[in-house]
């Protein structure tokens, strides 16, 4: 059998696996979602544990050129890295730190925190790991 028609049934099997999986945890489908004006997250995989009452979530996060996102907090951690781009990363209690494409951060469990593209012209990209508590919104808007 030709690799290509072996690689499009095992991108087939995976995908029918994913849909039971979500429909067996009463999990949505992967959707793309604006968390602030210039910002998307693109949800990419949101898997659940049965029993324990957390999930891992992966997204993939777009910056417009010069946004912000605004602060806000996750019930759980989340773990980034800048894919392109740069920008300044602020986590209430610490210092800014100012990232570039290669350099990752981490975010702690309900600790307001948010980012600032300091581009004009390119958008900052990151991809970002959340372990949080599923019962709760992956985000929620922290005070100014």
């Amino acid at each position: 059998m030709p690799k290509k028609t072996v690689f499009s049934i095992a991108i087939l099997a995976f995908t029918m696996a994913a849909s039971a999986a979500y429909a067996q945890y009463g999990m949505p489908p992967p959707t793309t979602a604006p968390a602030t004006s210039g910002v998307t997250r693109t949800i990419l995989q949101n898997i659940a544990f049965p029993g324990d009452g957390y999930a891992t979530v992966q997204a993939y996060n777009v910056i417009a050129p010069g946004a912000t996102v605004a602060r806000h907090t996750h019930p759980g951690i989340e773990v980034g890295y800048v894919l392109e781009g740069e920008g300044d990363f602020t986590v209430q209690g610490e210092p800014t730190k100012h990232l570039k494409a290669g350099e990752s951060f981490v975010n702690p469990n309900s600790v307001p925190h948010g980012a600032h593209n300091t581009s004009l012209d390119k958008p900052l990209k990151v991809l970002s790991v959340y372990v949080v508590d599923k019962s709760k919104p992956l985000a929620t808007a922290a005070p100014q």
